[in-house]
């Protein structure tokens, strides 16, 4: 299971390790890649991100996975009811793929909609796995790489944990 972090609002750097070792409680053998400082996309008058994606697994099924992912955001000051729509946050925690489950909710989609068209997912997802393939589309997903070149990314520091 691969979950997207990414924080542009507070002490980014601490707030996105603290959160891993949250999320260390829930999964086992959490592994995490380097963190990537990326220009905002959609509404790009705010900071820039600080990404990392992470890999481990979980008993919880995905719905309770949410409901963790949305606590630990809410720990550290996310209020989703309060906040711009793809503005800036203090945390935000995206389940990007769950094995091969592919699941249509209205609170949540997996695999992630928009994780093939965004360099902030890709790079650090490939770190990774670089070899990975989308569930559904039976595609590689550095296949996905080169169409989101121009993104604005880049190598912030080693892996936090």
């Amino acid at each position: 299971m691969y979950l997207g972090l990414g924080s542009n609002k507070g002490d980014c750097e601490a707030t996105l390790h603290s959160a891993l070792l949250e999320l260390q409680v829930t999964l086992s053998g959490l592994r995490a890649s380097s963190v990537y400082r990326t220009s905002p996309r959609y509404l790009v008058d705010q900071p820039d991100f600080y990404n990392l994606v992470v890999v481990g697994f979980t008993d919880l099924q995905p719905r309770a996975l949410l409901a963790v992912t949305q606590s630990i955001e809410a720990r550290f000051g996310r209020d989703r009811t309060r906040e711009q729509s793809k503005g800036p946050r203090t945390l935000d925690i995206d389940i990007l793929l769950y094995g091969e489950t592919s699941l249509e909710l209205p609170e949540l989609v997996i695999p992630h909609p928009g994780m093939t068209e965004r360099a902030f997912v890709l790079v650090p997802l490939l770190e990774l796995a670089p070899d990975l393939q989308h569930p559904l589309l039976g595609r590689p997903f550095a296949a996905f790489l080169e169409s989101t070149s121009g993104q604005g990314i880049y190598l912030h520091a080693g892996p936090p944990v």
